[in-house]
């Protein structure tokens, strides 16, 4: 799985990464969104060398809830 990450959280103590999963096929990029990933429940993490063009509409996920926002992609 490659992911495009846009905003890691903190909630109830732990790390959550919310990314755009690169590797599924998505039926159109309008259909795109953020997934929510705990950042101890992956394995095997590397960084890549390669750049993304954040979403359109990430921002509307990145309001703030039970989560504390700590970096987002501009």
């Amino acid at each position: 799985m490659t992911l495009a990450p846009h905003a890691l959280l903190e909630m109830h103590g732990d790390l959550f990464l919310r990314a755009l999963n690169l590797t599924k096929n998505w039926r159109s990029p309008e259909d795109m969104r953020l997934g929510q990933f705990k950042l101890g429940g992956l394995s095997e993490v590397s960084v890549l060398q390669e750049t993304f063009e954040p979403i359109s509409n990430c921002k509307a996920s990145f309001a703030p809830g039970n989560e504390e926002l700590l970096l987002a992609v501009a």
